[in-house]
């Protein structure tokens, strides 16, 4: 029965000429001549009637989001116990200092409008706390909705390849000029940095630079991650962009 069916069955079953009947023998009624209900709410009172559905809609919205939070609260004590863990080893790009204690891992693409937040908060987060961070990117370019996310991956990683410097240059200007991403802009901003151009499209267009960013997309989606921004700090998982704070409250419990 649907919530309009639902809410006038309550009316009806208030209604002490009906006190007699029982609730179920009137639900079967109404199931099987459902016409009956617009018909009955034609003579009730109209705005008391839709007052009532819009106190329950209310009610179900609030336990909605009150169930909502207890799952997320359960999943986040889930991930404190067991922390996912992402591929790091010696030749992982990091940003900040190696050994820092803070490890955020971040899914994104270069396209996403909210991961050009994402990287905004990113940049806080780093400036707040310092060489207690290393920040790691990887590749989860959403190839379905933003077309320029891919070859700016590639091109992002085939610069890391003669300088993870300027590589993470090239990623702060890929973040702050979303706008402008395109094969020229890439080549541009590469001559800029000083990268050698011709290698770098040479590069780009590699099976080792497809295959790199293949892994990142693997083990994002390893981890039940399809959307971006995504962040792992110290393995806790926090998807989407979220603002500092939020940061703030998992490195806090983290006790580093």
């Amino acid at each position: 029965m649907n919530r309009l069916a639902a809410a006038a069955l309550s009316l009806l079953i208030a209604s002490p000429s009906l006190a007699a009947i029982s609730r179920e023998d009137l639900q079967k009624a109404l199931e099987k001549n459902p016409d009956l209900v617009f018909a009955a709410l034609k003579k009730t009172d109209k705005t008391a009637f839709f007052q009532y559905v819009m106190e329950a809609n209310q009610e179900f919205q609030a336990k909605k989001q009150a169930a909502e939070e207890t799952k997320e609260k359960e999943a986040l004590e889930e991930a404190f116990k067991n922390p996912l863990k992402p591929e790091i080893d010696d030749k992982t790009r990091v940003r900040g200092e190696k050994n820092a204690p803070i490890t955020i891992v971040e899914y994104s693409d270069f396209q996403c409008p909210y991961c050009g937040r994402g990287f905004q908060v990113v940049e806080e987060v780093r400036a707040k706390y310092g060489k207690k961070v290393r920040f790691i990117y990887k590749d989860l370019p959403l190839v379905a909705i933003h077309p320029n996310a891919l070859p700016a991956a590639k091109w992002f990683e085939a610069i890391s390849l003669q300088s993870p410097e300027k590589a993470w240059k090239f990623h702060d200007t890929m973040f702050k000029n979303q706008g402008s991403l395109s094969e020229d802009f890439y080549k541009k901003t590469a001559k800029g940095l000083g990268i050698d151009v011709e290698k770098a499209a040479k590069d780009a267009q590699s099976q080792a630079i497809s295959d790199k960013i293949d892994a990142d997309t693997k083990e994002a989606k390893g981890f039940g991650i399809s959307g971006t921004p995504a962040f792992l700090i110290n393995g806790i998982p926090l998807r989407g962009a979220y603002p500092v704070e939020d940061f703030d409250k998992i490195i806090k419990r983290l006790g580093v």
